[in-house]
């Protein structure tokens, strides 16, 4: 299997994954085919770059994904997060973002009201 289609399979498994958890998820690029845009949308405020792969360079990940969250930010006049969601065969999806947009979530929501067992 090709490279791109493997990345394509991952995005397409990542908003599934959402779908199932509540979230009206899509694969980014399939309607766009923009370049910069995010991999999966559906998550308000975050920019998504999915990783589906055995061995990920999890920092040019995440640069990867912080580049192109300036671009949505700034065309949507808000600040996006950027996370990296990424997987290896048989292992769960896990996040991965920068410590201090995680502190910025996590006060948001705790000014919403919620309790810290709550987020």
């Amino acid at each position: 299997m090709n490279s791109r289609r493997k990345g394509a399979d991952g995005e397409r498994e990542l908003a599934k994954y959402l779908s199932e958890h509540g979230y009206e998820a899509r694969r980014g690029q399939q309607y766009s085919g923009a370049n910069g845009d995010a991999d999966v949308e559906g998550l308000e405020g975050i920019h998504i770059e999915c990783k589906r792969v055995e061995q990920l360079n999890i920092d040019k990940a995440l640069a990867q994904s912080i580049s192109d969250s300036y671009a949505d930010s700034i065309k949507q006049g808000k600040k996006i997060t950027p996370v990296v969601f990424h997987r290896r065969n048989r292992t769960e999806w896990k996040v991965t973002m920068r410590a201090e947009d995680f502190l910025e979530l996590y006060r948001r929501g705790i000014k919403d009201g919620k309790k810290d067992s709550d987020i």
